[in-house]
């Protein structure tokens, strides 16, 4: 059991770093949020909740000036004020604006939120403990290595979700008659639209390469729709 107890006592840290990481973000939106009306984007909308059968889909606008979509701990789907300026000035069309929803929709519909507190607590867990390791045999760059393990793990259990997600929101797009192609457009143009400069390694980045998602997005669209098979369908 004493043996046991580093182990512990590092996965009840993460834990409790994790619930006020998520308090905390919830506090904000909370505090920095507003219901979407946007009549441009109410078409869009009407698509997507007849294609998953419910009465309507309910977003959030998070009033800051980054291009994002993000799903929340508590399952709510917010865009950003910059996303929705870049779509009142044209550069982003409705369409493009309901795959980031369709997307964000995945998260919640496949639990990733709930399977991110555990990455999350088992990636702190790794860090508490490598660096405990490492210090005593490297104390110098004992924590930087320490660190670098555990934002690999989480970047590469980010990209799985993006991937599942993405799929997700192939599905939903087909379903509703939207289909892939503004997903794909989208995705093209997101470096531009964030003002992204260059890029951290591959194995660093918490979003898989735009080409690699394109790919993907490409492969189950010609699964999917190939003769003799079955209609894609949101899960």
């Amino acid at each position: 059991m004493l043996k046991l107890t580093p182990i512990l006592l590092a996965l009840i840290y993460a834990f409790l770093m994790y619930r006020f990481s998520v308090w905390r973000t919830q506090k904000m939106l909370d505090q920095n949020s507003r219901p979407l009306r946007e009549p441009g984007l109410q078409p869009v909308l009407e698509r997507l909740a007849r294609a998953l059968d419910l009465p309507s889909i309910h977003v959030h606008v998070f009033q800051v000036d980054p291009v994002n979509g993000l799903a929340a701990p508590d399952g709510r789907i917010f865009l950003t004020e910059g996303f929705l300026r870049k779509f009142r000035a044209g550069l982003v069309s409705a369409d493009e604006i309901a795959s980031v929803i369709a997307h964000e929709l995945g998260h919640v519909a496949l639990g990733h939120t709930r399977r991110r507190m555990i990455d999350f607590t088992g990636a702190n867990a790794v860090f508490v403990m490598l660096t405990a390791l490492l210090a005593r045999f490297i104390p110098f760059i004992g924590i930087w290595i320490a660190q670098m393990v555990s934002a690999a793990l989480m970047a590469r259990l980010s990209r799985r979700d993006e991937f599942e997600a993405d799929a997700y929101a192939s599905a939903l797009l087909i379903k509703a008659g939207i289909g892939t192609a503004p997903q794909k457009s989208l995705l093209a143009k997101l470096g531009r639209l964030t003002g992204a400069q260059g890029s951290p390694p591959a194995w660093l980045m918490s979003h898989p390469p735009t080409p690699d998602r394109v790919a993907a997005i490409e492969g189950n669209e010609a699964r999917w729709l190939r003769p003799g098979a079955s209609d894609a369908s949101a899960r």
